[in-house]
This record gives structure tokens, sequence and C-alpha cells, in this order.
């Protein structure tokens, strides 16, 4: 394993805060691989690329020889995470949890090693739990303390329904620490108070209390609200290789530096380097090439990431976009908006009639394709490269 500070560099990257530092370069300083945890609750079928921000982190703890345990929360899954949320949320059934777990079995190791990784299901130690377990686990914390957490505090403020099993999830959760012997727990910011309800169990149980480590949430695509497939503002790791390389390369050139902290893997020197180039005058465009590329490569592989990129090059940038393209940012009341609207609102036409009247000549498209539907509509959360005639181009993001 390199040495200890290298390795502190290495995970301070992207990091949002560790809890505590001192406790990990202790841990780190004893020489021996660390147990690293983190837990998904397989809510959806699929994942994205918001997801791997902490699986990358899994990644680099892998390959400095620590021990990954990947935790599928089927049975935290049944209960459903609070956190974040201002209504509770829905528990999925058993069928449903375990479609989607097998699901993330297959996906997350385009990132992770699947021979140094162990993958653990909750339901193994939790199902067994009588009644009275439960009832012991549950006398470990107070109501009161429950409410300082902020999405609980809000909905107790505003007289919104909190169900008494949304109560147990943090302590479930933090139960599996212990079960799992945890050096490190790592966790989206959204999951502090229950990372650190598995700090204080593991000191009641007498033992050592694993480190918290919290990444961000990724931005979605509109560089505004968190990376989320029903806001639309997301890129699946199963999309196809030519959709996923236009949406990296739809993102603004500022979030294009989130997303080489979060989600490259190139040392964090060159990605400062790749900064200098721009600000001496390089083409952004350029520099999101290679973050495209990376990112293709990694979920399908470098023919089909060099596919996509003659594909974008070919559609898009071939004497076909301007690099001063306007950018335009509407706010949505709906969750669509019809074409004709969108390009009134953004100024690419002074009316619906003229939009009407420029779809059926031919003259629009939309992320280099002609539009031929008078009744397309784009989703809230999209960002899309529309053209009206041969000169008027916008980037328009829709929050």
């Amino acid at each position: 394993m390199i040495c200890e500070k290298d390795a502190m560099e290495q995970f301070r990257r992207g990091c949002e805060e560790i809890l505590l530092e001192t406790e990990l370069q202790e841990k780190l300083s004893r020489g021996k691989p660390l147990r690293i945890k983190a837990g998904f609750d397989p809510t959806a079928p699929d994942l994205h690329l918001g997801h791997t921000v902490l699986i990358n982190k899994m990644r680099q703890f892998q390959e400095l020889g620590h021990h990954i345990m990947f935790l599928i929360g089927d049975f935290t899954g049944m209960i459903g995470d609070p956190s974040g949320k201002s209504a509770t949320r829905p528990a999925l059934t058993p069928e449903q949890i375990s479609q989607n777990a097998e699901t993330y079995q297959k996906q997350v190791f385009k990132i992770l090693d699947p021979d140094a990784t162990e993958i653990c299901f909750n339901s193994s130690w939790h199902g067994p739990r009588s009644s009275a377990d439960m009832i012991r686990l549950a006398s470990r914390h107070t109501v009161a303390r429950m409410l300082e957490r902020d999405d609980f505090a809000r909905r107790y403020r505003e007289n919104q329904p909190i169900s008494i099993h949304e109560f147990l999830y943090p302590l479930v959760q933090g139960w599996d620490s212990v079960e799992m012997k945890a050096d490190v727990e790592l966790g989206g910011t959204d999951q502090k108070f229950n990372l650190l309800v598995g700090r204080e169990l593991m000191k009641a149980e007498g033992m050592e209390p694993q480190v918290i480590l919290t990444m961000p949430i990724l931005e979605g695509l509109d560089g505004v609200q968190k990376m989320s497939k029903s806001l639309g503002n997301y890129i699946g790791i199963e999309d196809a290789a030519n959709d996923m390389f236009g949406k990296v390369m739809s993102i603004s050139d500022v979030l294009m530096w989130r997303y080489f902290e979060l989600l490259s893997f190139r040392p964090m020197a060159e990605v400062e380097q790749f900064q200098r180039d721009v600000a001496a005058g390089a083409n952004p465009r350029d520099i999101k090439f290679l973050l495209a590329e990376e990112i293709i490569t990694r979920f399908h592989d470098a023919s089909a990431a060099a596919g996509a990129k003659q594909d974008f090059i070919t559609r898009f940038t071939r004497g076909a976009l301007p690099d001063d393209m306007p950018e335009v940012t509407l706010t949505l009341e709906q969750s669509t908006i019809g074409i004709a609207a969108l390009l009134k609102q953004s100024g690419l036409t002074t009316s619906t009639s003229e939009s009407f009247r420029m779809i059926d000549q031919g003259a629009v498209k939309l992320d280099g394709e002609k539009v031929s539907d008078r009744g397309l509509d784009v989703a809230r959360g999209s960002v899309v490269v529309a053209q009206v005639g041969k000169r008027k181009f916008s980037r328009i993001t829709l929050n």
C-alpha cells in the first residue's frame, strides 16, 4: 500500500467531511487492511452516475488494498430510507428488492473488482431478529434525538406525518456497522445522521467506532438539482454509449470540473493542469471530450467510447455549433414543455406560430436531430442544444 500521507490525499479528494480524520490516520498507521462499508438500498433497477460517487471512493480504498463491503440493503429497502424526504417513502416488495439487488451486483462490478469485493445483504442478520430484539434496538435512541434530524424536524414542524417505522431506519442501518465490524463507512451528505448512529451503536457494543466519510450529492445535467431519474437530469450507467457521451458533453463548462473531481480517476494534478489550460485559452470542449471518453470506456469499452465521440463530432461539432453558443435556463412548472414553447421562451423564435412554421419547414433541430413532430415534449431536467435555421443556436437547461 502507498504511504499514509498519499492515501489520505486520495481519500480527501471530493470528500465533504471525514469524522474523525485523526481516527482514520490512526487506523491507517496500523498497516492492516481496513473494512470499508457502503450501503445501497435497491430502490430502483438501475444506477446512475450520482450513485457512482460513493462507488468510486470505494474503488480508491480497494486499489490501496482495503477490504470492500458492498452492502445491499434488502431489509432496509423494505422500510424506506427517510433521509431528505418530505414524506413517508413507500416500501418496496421483497420481489422488487430481489430484482433490483441482482441488477446492482452486475452494475457495480463495472467499477469494483469482483474478486476483491464482499457483497453483503442486511437481511441475513436483520431477518432472523425477533420482535424483542427490535424493541431492544429501539431502546438505544430517544424520540428527541431522532427529531434532531433535519428532515424529521422539518416534517414535525410542518405537521407532516412521520411513521414510527421511519425512526427505526437509522438504527437498523447503524446496526449494520456493528454486524459488519466496519472501520470506515461511506455515505452521502444526506446520510450523516444515520452514519453517526452507527458510531454510537458500535461504541455501545464496546467496539472501536467507524470513521465516517461523507461524499457530496452529485448535481445532474442541469447543474442545479441532484442527479435523479425522476427529474430526468441523469446519466444512467446502462445508457447507450452515444447517449451517455452526448449527455456528458451537454453539461456546462463549470460543472465539468465537478464531474472530473467526483467521477474521473485522473490524478487531481492532471485535472488542475486542464483548468490552467482552459484559463490560458484551450477549448473546454476538448477537455470535456476526455471526461466523456473516460466515462464511456468505464461502462462500455474504449471502442464504444471512440465510436460515440466520432458520432458526436459528426452530428454536432463539424462546423455545426458555434463556440460562443448562448446558454438559456428555463424554469418549468410542469414536468415537460412543448417544443414550440421551448423555442419561443428561449428566444429562438418570436411566437408559437413561428415555431410551428420552422418545424414544418424542417429548420428545427434538437441535439442535432431534425424535429418533425409539432407535439414533441421535452422533459424537465434536460439539457438540450436547439437550433433554428442555420445561425440560431442555444444550449437550454430546463429546471
